[in-house]
């Protein structure tokens, strides 16, 4: 990450639509730095559009400052309409013109910059074709946008935000309308695009791992409010909250009794686990991947589903007090529905949340 200032900047934004209603974005704060890209994560209803939306200038936030490249785009007092913020916005439906050709669409924005003077006129053709050739579309620049297919439409889409280079491009879930095999495709494009510019990104998503893998900083939303902002790693691997361990890693969270020598749970005994000083019961979060399955006809789990995955399978295993269990495990190892099983636990990566509203007898019993 760059130590110079960031790109954008954004301080105590705050958006409420209505006088009575909780905010839709709340006091949030963030910085992005020159080079590097940002995932929005959170379910749908979180703010994370509405965020975007305030950064682009499409809406006006109650309280907050943003500063855009040096500069102050949003303050009390002060507000750059979205038109003169430099931000290139590619748009979950593509929102191309269907009568307009591809270069004619890529030159669109560009044209708009002609006409307020920030361009000359001779240099819309050069950008508009640098930016379809950078996309890999240049022998489709004549064609309309129903010549394309859905992942050349959105390749069109992300020439027209680049073509002007502005600081910053905003994308809004744009791989949503895709199909599976063209959007792993496509991100891993845009991204390797965005980086060869040394472009800075933000793009909204509520798919854990498309954040996770091409962002280089993910930032988590719940109710309006950034609850964690840190790297894919540190977001998986350290989750600062229930909500994100849940949501992000999908893990298993199972009941525990503190011991003597660790954790007493329904798998048996567990532990020690870091960082649970002091906290007598809880939750333990464990990774899907970090359950090893044995089978074993005494076992206490019964596999109750299977989906297969191509490398792995994912099993359901029902435990005695009819939780669930959800476990990755390897392609080579497959369990009929009905097999009784039980599992080996990988403690290194373990985490324990504190559950503050059960009391320890409850716990207990849950747990023997």
């Amino acid at each position: 990450m760059s130590s110079f200032s960031p790109v954008l900047a954004c301080r105590n934004i705050t958006k409420r639509y209505g006088k009575t209603a909780a905010p839709a974005v709340d006091a949030v704060s963030f910085a992005l730095h020159r080079g590097d890209l940002l995932g929005l994560l959170g379910p749908s209803g979180c703010g994370k559009t509405t965020l975007l939306r305030l950064v682009a200038g499409f809406e006006t936030p109650e309280a907050g400052e943003i500063d855009l490249a040096g500069q102050r785009v949003c303050s009390p007092g002060r507000w750059v309409p979205p038109e003169y913020r430099q931000v290139g916005v590619v748009f979950q439906d593509y929102a191309l013109f269907p009568h307009l050709r591809v270069i004619e669409n890529v030159a669109f924005g560009l044209k708009q910059l002609c006409r307020r003077g920030h361009l000359p006129k001779k240099q819309i053709q050069t950008l508009a074709h640098e930016a379809i050739s950078l996309v890999g579309l240049a022998e489709m620049a004549q064609r309309y946008p129903h010549e394309l297919s859905g992942g050349q439409q959105q390749r069109v889409a992300l020439a027209r935000a680049m073509a002007p280079r502005p600081p910053l491009i905003l994308l809004d879930e744009p791989f949503s309308n895709l199909d599976v095999q063209v959007r792993l495709y496509l991100r891993q494009e845009v991204r390797d695009i965005l980086k060869s510019i040394g472009a800075s990104g933000i793009f909204v998503t509520h798919d854990q791992e498309e954040a996770l893998a091409i962002a280089d900083q993910v930032a988590v939303m719940h109710a309006g409010q950034l609850v964690q902002l840190d790297t894919p790693e540190g977001i998986y691997q350290n989750p600062a909250s229930r909500f994100i361990a849940e949501f992000v890693t999908q893990a298993n969270f199972v009941p525990a009794a503190r011991r003597a020598d660790g954790w007493e749970t329904e798998l048996g005994p567990v532990g020690p686990v870091p960082g649970a000083a002091g906290v007598d019961r809880g939750e333990l979060m464990i990774a899907q991947e970090d359950l090893q399955i044995v089978a074993d006809p005494t076992g206490a789990l019964e596999v109750q589903g299977r989906q297969f995955l191509g490398r792995e399978y994912q099993y359901k295993l029902l435990l005695p007090s009819t939780q669930v269990l959800q476990v990755r495990s390897p392609a080579s190892q497959r369990l009929a529905i009905g097999d009784r099983v039980r599992v080996k636990i990988n403690c290194d990566r373990v985490r324990l949340f504190p559950q503050t509203g059960t009391p320890a007898a409850r716990l207990e019993a849950r747990v023997r």
